[in-house]
C-alpha cells in the first residue's frame, strides 16, 4: 500500500489518477533466470497473474516466467 501511495502521488502531481488492480509477489532468482508471481494483497486483492506474467516475459524474454494463485 505504500508503494501504490507514492506511485499514486507523484502521478496526481502531474494530473494523472491512477487504480490499483490487485496485488501479489515475486520471487525472483536471478542466477536461475526465473521469476515466480503469486499470492495476493490483504488491502487490494489478487492480481491478474496472468497480466503481470506476459508483460515480464516481453520484457525478460530470456527469463523462465511462472505464476500461480496459491501463496500469500
Amino acid at each position: 500500500a505504500d508503494l501504490f501511495e507514492r506511485t499514486a502521488e507523484e502521478l496526481a502531481q502531474q494530473g494523472l489518477v491512477c487504480e490499483c488492480l490487485g496485488g501479489g509477489r515475486l520471487s525472483h532468482r536471478p542466477e536461475e533466470r526465473k521469476i515466480h508471481v503469486y499470492g495476493y494483497s490483504v488491502g487490494f486483492g489478487r492480481a491478474d497473474h496472468s497480466v503481470t506474467t506476459e508483460k515480464l516475459k516481453a520484457k525478460y524474454p530470456d527469463y523462465e516466467i511462472t505464476w500461480a494463485d496459491e501463496g500469500y
